[in-house]
């Protein structure tokens, strides 16, 4: 289900966007908003998988509010001005609609999304050389399973860290992502935490040691890393 908010200072233009978004099942608007001050608000607490926004907002441009973000969510603008749109590409944008638009054509844009969404929240695993195709920056790029040394989650993002190389942040969730690997190669251990089983230099008083960096064992993972680390004859201490 990909959730959404919608922005528009004209508060008709709010309810044609519901009335659509009602007709599609895979998206759910979450909340509409006549002011950006609100939406900030609420996305500082509720991230969401796509705006709606309109580019012509009292306070601030649609396009620089977006740019505010300190995360991206898939961007559809609904705006009555068409010569924003060059600009509007520049912000990966996944469509643009022009006022008043069709339903048909309000179904298109939200099917793009949809393709995004699906693209970034489906991993998968080669079995045979190991590795995993990840959604980062519109993007895929693939991450060798043997050069992960553990996984943080910020929000609806990851950062993953590897072995001589830049940390590399996806969209995806700790859950999806744990579903895919290997529960004997890869253990959670907090509830932002994933990390290499075959990468842990040490454990003490609940603290991991992986590459100099510290990673704290949470106390509802204890068990689950416990059984993991036996079956790998590992003889460390929480």
């Amino acid at each position: 289900m990909i959730k959404a908010i919608a922005i528009d200072d004209e508060p008709m233009a709010l309810e044609v966007i519901d009335t659509f978004c009602n007709r599609f099942d895979f998206l759910s608007l979450e909340k509409t908003f006549t002011d950006t001050a609100g939406a900030m608000k609420y996305l500082e607490k509720n991230p969401v998988d796509l705006l709606f926004l309109d580019i012509n907002m009292p306070a601030i441009s649609g396009v620089d509010f977006y740019k505010s973000l300190s995360y991206k969510p898939m961007l559809i603008f609904t705006t009555s001005y068409s010569e924003y749109a060059l600009e509007s590409y520049d912000l990966d944008t996944v469509d643009y609609l022009l006022k008043p638009f069709t339903l048909e054509r309000f179904g298109k844009a939200v099917t793009k999304a949809q393709q995004i969404y699906n693209l970034v929240h489906k991993a998968t695993v080669d079995e045979d050389s190991k590795y995993l195709m990840l959604k980062a920056d519109y993007g895929l790029v693939k991450v060798v399973l043997s050069d992960i040394l553990f996984i943080e989650g910020l929000d609806n993002y990851l950062k993953i860290f590897l072995k001589d190389q830049p940390p590399l942040v996806v969209r995806f969730t700790m859950k999806a992502l744990a579903e895919k690997l290997n529960e004997n190669e890869f253990v959670r251990v907090h509830r932002s935490y994933i990390v290499a089983v075959n990468r842990i230099e040490s454990i003490r008083h609940r603290l991991i040691t992986i590459a100099d960096e510290e990673i704290p064992v949470g106390k509802n993972y204890e068990e689950q890393l416990k059984a993991i680390l036996n079956k790998k004859s590992l003889n460390n201490s929480l």
